[in-house]
């Protein structure tokens, strides 16, 4: 029984002891009570449930702590009915993170240090352009010596200016792309800087000299939905799609004579949303095999399944997912360009077609209304304090949260089991492979060329 059990197991395996019977995580179990107000420190928790403060603690009193908080912790899980998710989806999981933090990602620094090189050539290329289009040199990442050439030398259109100085937010900048062409090459100056420090430079100091791999920090008592964050440095957000996310990736390698296996759910929060709702049209779309998307762009717009168009598609898909997040008329006409008039109806026509998720969105926030909780089919529970709010947008925010903690927490729920399954099967057969990342709905496992195919 411990507190923070990932940091003890990485440390003693380091040592070559492996923790055996992991029986109970304090940390976790506070986490599992009340997935929002957890703070982390076992300091707070004390203090939170046993009403003691301790300035400094010694090793006895810390493990004096721990029995103190074991003890009214299990009482209270019993009590707010999430025992059973922390005996069989949280604690096996602690063992399954604490690998996958000990095993690491390889990562070649002179494959990253690399790409760094062709970054800086073009950023030194669009200074150039930049400068030149400018006429004269200035700091680009100086945003008040920005707005002076933009809105003063260049006459450009300004959107905001304030006491420091005009607004060149990335939003500024957008709505102007179409009146100079240095705007586009900011654009792509700023997005490249920022890929430069967080990934090159950011990625180098990570690796670890020994290992020659990054050994990210995989939390699961931060996010109130219960999904799983990776932090230091968080390896969940390295883009993916375009030629420069490609390029970092390139950087992440297996070990010799090992391959990368990637597995994902398909449309994990949809199929949630359409089970958990009972949606028939929804549910139809899936047993079909349908492609969900076009499905809902054909009924959204109300036109054949078959002459659905690509950009149609797109739209409908920002509707499905911002649905699922309690996404306003304003935020999806941001989204994808439509008028906020033009959002509603998309909104509106998808509830109608789909009555059964209005159904479901409806009675989510009464039952967090009158209980003051929602909960994912799992049993994990998380508090809506904010529906109680005096302030307006402090209850919308309330309302958003009871629609979406259910469907993305189940989500996130069933990867959890899927982990844990997974780690026990490769244990069982003995399979040399192991799990390295966890992105959301998508695992990644390293395996030996001759267990590859197993």
């Amino acid at each position: 029984i411990g507190y923070d059990v990932t940091e003890d197991y990485v440390l003693l395996k380091e040592n070559g002891i492996k923790t055996e019977n992991i029986a109970y995580d304090v940390e976790v179990a506070a986490y599992d009570i009340d997935a929002i107000n957890v703070r982390h420190k076992l300091e707070e928790t004390a203090e939170q449930y046993l009403k003691l403060t301790l300035p400094e603690l010694n090793e006895g009193a810390f493990a004096y702590l721990i029995y103190r908080l074991y003890n009214i912790t299990k009482q209270k899980l019993e009590e707010s009915g999430t025992l059973k998710l922390f005996n069989t989806i949280e604690m096996p999981l602690v063992e399954v993170l604490s690998e996958m933090q000990y095993n690491g990602m390889k990562c070649d620094s002179e494959e990253l240090a690399k790409f760094g090189i062709s970054l800086k050539e073009r950023l030194n290329q669009l200074t150039n352009e930049i400068y030149e289009i400018a006429g004269e040199e200035f700091n680009i990442n100086s945003t008040k010596q920005l707005g002076v050439i933009l809105f003063e030398k260049l006459g450009l259109k300004a959107k905001k200016k304030t006491k420091s100085g005009y607004s060149t937010s990335e939003e500024v900048l957008n709505s102007l792309i179409d009146d100079s062409p240095i705007i586009e090459k900011i654009l792509e100056y700023r997005g490249l800087m920022k890929l430069n420090s967080t990934y090159v430079d950011g990625l180098i100091p990570y690796i670890n000299k020994k290992t020659g791999r990054i050994h990210s920090y995989f939390h699961q008592t931060i996010t109130a939905t219960g999904r799983i964050s990776s932090t230091n440095p968080n390896l969940q957000n390295i883009p993916a799609r375009d030629e420069f996310g490609k390029n970092i990736k390139k950087a992440f390698k297996p070990e010799k004579g090992y391959v990368y296996i990637d597995a994902d759910y398909s449309q994990v929060e949809l199929r949630v949303l359409a089970h958990i709702s009972g949606d028939e049209n929804m549910i139809r779309a899936f047993n079909n095999d349908e492609d969900i998307h076009r499905e809902v762009a054909s009924k959204v717009f109300d036109v054949p399944f078959e002459e659905v168009t690509k950009e149609q598609r797109s739209r409908a898909k920002a509707v499905n997912f911002g649905i699922v997040y309690g996404i306003t008329s304003f935020g999806l006409a941001k989204q994808i360009g439509a008028s906020r008039k033009q959002a509603q109806e998309y909104i509106d026509n998808y509830l109608e077609k789909y009555s059964g998720i209005k159904a479901f969105m409806e009675e989510s926030v009464e039952m967090a209304k009158q209980n003051g909780y929602v909960e994912t089919l799992f049993g994990r529970r998380r508090n809506v304090p904010e529906l109680k709010s005096s302030n307006f947008m402090m209850r919308e925010f309330g309302k958003r949260v009871a629609m979406n903690t259910p469907i993305q927490g189940t989500a996130a729920d069933i990867m959890k089991i899927a982990m844990n399954n997974v780690y026990k099967e490769l244990k069982a057969k003995n399979i040399d492979a192991k799990l390295i990342l966890q992105v959301h709905d998508e695992l990644l496992i390293e395996a030996s060329e001759k267990d590859a195919e197993e």
